[in-house]
């Protein structure tokens, strides 16, 4: 892992299996920081995560498979996670 600064910007150069598990834990905690919700960040690590998950063969629009990928083997399944579904506002 390293990091450089260029301008205003830094790039990193990270594992793969730490950008799962930096999602994970990012992913796990929107209920209670709703403003990362719309970052930058998370939506290019998203869309990062998603182009190797495709190309690893996932289909990433069944969420079990994309959970298995990403490492979210205890995840809940969505029909049960879909009854619990709530509104986050970002205060």
């Amino acid at each position: 892992m390293s990091f450089e600064e260029r301008a205003d910007a830094v790039v990193a150069a990270l594992d793969g299996e730490e950008l799962k598990l930096i999602y994970r834990v990012l992913h796990q905690h929107l209920a209670e920081h709703p403003e990362l919700m719309d970052t930058d960040f998370l939506i290019e690590l998203q869309n990062h995560l998603q182009r190797r998950a495709k190309a690893d063969g996932v289909d990433i629009s069944d969420h079990g498979a994309w959970d298995r990928w990403i490492g979210n083997d205890s995840a809940t399944p969505c029909d049960e996670r879909m009854k619990r579904r709530r509104v986050i506002r970002d205060e």
